[in-house]
Order: C-alpha cells, then sequence, then structure tokens
C-alpha cells in the first residue's frame, strides 16, 4: 500500500471519528434539552426575584458533599457575595451573573445547572467532566440592583464599567475571584434588549455571544481565540433549538469593561446576552437556552473538543441588530389635514415596574415612515386599511365597579378606547381592553399607541396601549391598557 493510500485512509479514520464523537455529543445535548425540566429549579418562575430568593439554594448547596461554598465579599448594602465550586480539574472555569441587577436569565439557569450537576442523571459524563474542571458559580454579583431590579448598584455604579478603578466592593470581589483562581474561562452572563435582532433578519437574537477584544486593534491571541472557538461549539448547538436567532454583540473594545479586561487578564472570557423570545416575557424558553448552551460549553472544554472549532466560524455569526418593535404595521392610511398619506408604524410595549417589583406595560409608537427594513415580534399588513384614533366614551362611570356592569368589548367595537371614571383605581394599569380617564383627561395631538384599523366603513382591528386586537373574535388578549389621570 503506498503512502497516497495509507494517508487517505488516516484522514478517514479520522474524519469518522470526529463526526462519531460529535454527533454522541449533539445526541447528550438533545438529552439534555428534552429533559431540562428534571433540572429546573422550579422555586423561580419569574425573572424579578432577589437575594433572599435565591439565598436558600444557597445555603442548600453548602451543606452537599462535593459542593463549596465561600463568602467572597459583600455589596455595598452588606449582602454577602458567594462562590459555589465543584470539581477536581487543571482548569478552572468561572461563571459570574447578574452584574447588572436587572438582568437576572442567566442566574436562573446556574441554578438549573447546579440542578444538574447535583442530580443522578448523567452520572458518568459529569464524573469524566469534573475530573477535568473546576467550576466556580457567582450568581447575583449585583444584589443591592437586584433589589430594586435595577442596572446598577446602589452607588449608581455600572459594576460592568468599573474594572479599572474599582470603586465598588462588588467590583473588587469580581477582580479578586479572577485573580485568585487565575480562571482559564470565564463566562460573563448578562440580558440585552428584546428589540436586537440578528442582522438583515426579522429573528430575535435571542442569545448574542462575544469574545470581547482586548485592545482598540481587536487582535486575536491564544486567549481569545481559545473563546471564540467556544463560541462556534455554543452556537452549533443552539441552532438546533432556536435557528438563525443567534447574534454576534458589537466587539468594539471598551477599557472600562470587565469582559474586555478579563480577556487582557489571560481568562478566555465569553459573553453571553441573554435577548428576546416570541411570547416568554419571563424568559424562561431563554433560560432553557442558556441551561444547555453553557453545559456544552463546559463539556467542550473539559474533553478540549472546542480546539477543533475553526475560528472562522465565529465571523459568520450575524451581527447584532436593533431592528425590532413588538407590533409593526405596513401601510397603514393615515390622514392629515384632509390629505391621505402611506405609514408604516412601530410599536413597543415598555415595562414599568412598581414598588413591588411587579410590572405593566405602557407602550408608545417608537417610529414611523418607511420602517422596510424593520421587522416586529407582530407583524399585520395595513394595506387598505385607514387609521381612526380613538374616542372617548361619552358616559362617565362613579367607579371601575359600576363600569365592569357595561358590555365592555361592544364599546370597544364602537371605536371608544377611554372611558372616563370619577374615582379611578389605584394601580397604572387595568386588565380591562379599555384606558380609564378622568373627566379631564385630553387625547393628546401626538401620535398615540390606541387607535382602530377601519376598512369599507368597518372596525376590524384596534390597537390599545400597543397591543393588537382582532374585533371580530369573542375574547380580546391585551397585556393591559393604562389608567391615566
Amino acid at each position: 500500500m503506498n503512502f497516497k493510500k495509507i494517508s487517505f485512509l488516516f484522514f478517514l479514520c479520522a474524519f469518522f471519528t470526529l463526526s462519531s464523537s460529535s454527533a454522541q455529543e449533539k445526541e447528550i445535548y438533545r438529552e439534555l434539552y428534552n429533559s431540562y425540566e428534571d433540572f429546573k429549579e422550579k422555586s423561580i418562575e419569574k425573572r424579578r426575584f432577589t437575594q433572599a430568593k435565591i439565598q436558600p439554594l444557597i445555603n442548600d448547596f453548602d451543606q452537599k458533599e462535593h459542593f463549596k461554598v465561600t463568602k467572597v465579599g459583600e455589596s455595598i448594602e452588606g449582602r454577602p457575595l458567594q462562590l459555589i465550586s465543584l470539581g477536581k480539574g487543571d482548569v478552572d472555569i468561572f461563571l459570574w451573573s447578574q452584574m447588572h441587577g436587572d438582568e437576572s436569565t442567566a442566574t436562573m439557569a446556574i441554578f438549573d445547572i447546579l440542578n444538574f450537576l447535583d442530580a443522578e442523571a448523567f452520572s458518568e459524563e459529569k464524573e469524566e467532566m469534573l475530573k477535568n474542571v473546576k467550576l466556580h458559580f457567582l450568581p447575583m454579583l449585583n444584589p443591592d440592583g437586584a433589589e430594586r431590579f435595577q442596572r446598577r448598584n446602589l452607588l449608581g455604579v455600572d459594576i460592568n464599567r468599573d474594572a479599572l478603578r474599582l470603586q465598588s466592593p462588588e467590583s473588587k470581589t469580581l477582580k479578586n475571584v479572577r485573580d485568585s483562581l487565575d480562571a482559564d474561562f470565564g463566562f460573563n452572563l448578562h440580558d440585552q434588549s428584546t428589540y436586537y435582532n440578528a442582522e438583515r433578519t426579522p429573528k430575535p437574537a435571542t442569545m448574542s455571544y462575544l469574545a470581547p477584544a482586548y485592545n482598540y486593534e481587536k487582535s486575536i491571541n491564544e486567549v481569545r481565540g481559545a473563546a471564540m472557538q467556544v463560541i462556534v461549539q455554543m452556537n452549533n448547538i443552539l441552532q438546533e433549538y432556536a435557528p438563525g436567532q443567534v447574534g454576534r454583540y458589537n466587539d468594539d473594545f471598551e477599557p472600562r469593561a470587565f469582559g474586555d479586561n478579563i480577556q487582557k487578564w489571560g481568562t478566555s472570557t465569553i459573553l453571553i446576552e441573554s435577548g428576546g423570545y416570541p411570547n416568554d416575557p419571563e424568559k424562561q424558553q431563554i433560560r432553557k437556552l442558556n441551561f444547555v448552551s453553557i453545559l456544552a460549553a463546559i463539556f467542550s472544554i473539559a474533553d478540549e473538543d472546542y480546539k477543533n472549532a475553526e475560528i472562522s466560524k465565529y465571523e459568520e455569526i450575524p451581527n447584532n441588530d436593533r431592528k425590532l418593535f413588538d407590533l409593526k404595521l405596513t401601510a397603514l392610511t393615515y390622514e392629515l389635514l384632509g390629505e391621505d398619506y402611506i405609514l408604516d408604524l412601530g410599536i413597543n410595549q415598555y415595562e414599568v415596574q412598581d414598588e413591588d417589583l411587579d410590572y405593566f406595560y405602557n407602550s408608545n409608537i417608537s417610529d414611523q415612515g418607511d420602517l422596510s427594513t424593520y421587522y416586529g415580534y407582530e407583524e399585520f399588513d395595513a394595506s387598505g386599511y385607514k387609521f381612526v384614533q380613538g374616542k372617548i366614551y361619552p358616559e362617565t362611570y362613579e367607579n371601575l365597579e359600576v363600569f365592569q356592569q357595561e358590555n365592555i368589548s361592544e364599546i370597544l367595537k364602537e371605536g371608544y378606547s377611554y372611558v372616563v371614571l370619577k374615582e379611578l383605581p389605584e394601580d397604572g394599569f387595568t386588565n380591562l381592553p379599555l384606558n380609564l380617564v378622568t373627566e379631564d383627561f385630553e387625547i393628546s395631538e401626538n401620535l398615540q399607541p390606541n387607535f382602530f384599523l377601519k376598512k369599507d366603513e368597518n372596525l376590524e382591528y384596534a390597537v390599545i396601549n400597543g397591543f393588537f386586537i382582532d374585533l371580530s373574535k369573542e375574547n380580546f388578549d391585551v397585556g393591559n391598557a393604562l389608567i391615566l389621570d
């Protein structure tokens, strides 16, 4: 047998070995995805939660044989910052979440991952993995911000812009833990706006990744290159569960940011940004995608499979773009000063938080005109439909209880989007499909997301507080309308 034949056979052997290994790993991730509910931390079902919710979970892991919980610092208000560690390997992987207090998706996923690591299932795979790596989780780096569900800490500092001066105790803790571990890999876990899309597509950037730059030139050394390779592996897994919904975060160098500096300090750093997913306001599906993709990354690091990934594939992940609306209406006829104009409308439903960390939506028309390069989670072709301003119902009611005795759906179908009450509820919102207002309320001259779509003299659709309603249906699914005084 000549040398060329031997080389070809060797290539075939290597190819089929790699293909078989890749197929086996993908099957494991499918099993993880399908069995996710076995590991999901059921005590956390909403995005807004405080450290008081997760502290009992941390205490439980502190009592488990293979887990070690270490207090590594305190927040400004004295809340403990704790590191949960396990594993015996030589490769240290450091994962931290919620340095922005209102970015909690990955914190939920961390406790799902910890439950997985503690469960009996997949014991052989986990044993092999934990021989090679040590895992260190720092959930909720900014508990004071989480207490208020706000981005910044109590000092008003963005922790992710405090890597140089270390003005906040939370920043000092993050730096100290990174240095003490001399971590090989770091996972910087965040949430991003739900209005990001994968560039030039209507699909939301449900997950976005970044291997942060460590200099203005955006150089690629061995450390950053390894992060890129891990991201390629994660993207390959996610394409099976959220095809086309992965983006690449902007990689402009930010000299104050932790991700950029941790990369510069020698830790291969992977930024994960959890964005939007249709009909998932509490980000439970995105939480599941975090669970699978982070575990895929850890397994890939443990068996060094990430080294087989081509860095060039990282550049093929589409950039993040910001061209999504909650609702986009196309080619709506709008009359102004006796002339008809054709407008696209882009409407967004913004969250307003109350003192109990609950929230409601206050929508606005974010843009209007030619929105042909934009997309919507919900889209409607309004060609042939005329814009009709919502009206104030002529009758005044004593209070909400009295008004609820009326046929509310019929009032809406007649083109009324506002109802006057003498006594308004104290809340800022109502679950009715009509806005409740005071007796002296006046409709703004500016375009508001409370109007109707008319065709052939019939009102067929309504938009109430930015929510699209088909008036031919029996029940109207409105997130909420507003109480305006």
